[in-house]
């Protein structure tokens, strides 16, 4: 079994910073990549970061500049500093993480686990 377990939410004033953490623990290996999402009321869930086991990384256009996303291998944890947040940035923020692993005969098989989500909350 593989747990994902966010924490760092909260409550922030527009333009201040908040840093969100994914820790994962189970059965992990060959990790392909590692991201998060954000769902705010009424919309669907959406993109927001995503990190790759090669370290490259992909940002939705609306947060680009503002967050950044990191890992730390060892420890199977991924990390989403945000600043200079804004109002609509206030949402479920999900963790995300992909697992691609070969059998014996060689096929590769894609295993995606999510975290529970943190609500991050941003005041005008």
């Amino acid at each position: 079994q593989v747990q994902l377990v966010e924490s760092g939410g909260g409550l922030v004033q527009a333009g201040g910073s908040l840093r969100v953490s994914c820790a994962a623990s189970g059965s992990i290996s060959n990790v392909d990549r590692m991201g998060w999402y954000r769902q705010a009321p009424g919309n669907q869930r959406e993109l927001v970061a995503t990190i790759a086991s090669s370290g490259s990384t992909n940002y939705a256009d609306s947060v680009k500049g503002r967050f950044t996303i990191s890992r730390d291998s060892a420890k199977n944890t991924v990390y989403l500093q945000m600043n200079s947040l804004k109002p609509e940035d206030t949402a479920v923020y999900y963790c995300n993480l992909i697992l691609k692993i070969q059998d014996y005969t060689f096929r590769w098989y894609t295993y995606e686990y999510w975290g529970q989500g943190t609500q991050v909350t941003v005041s005008s």
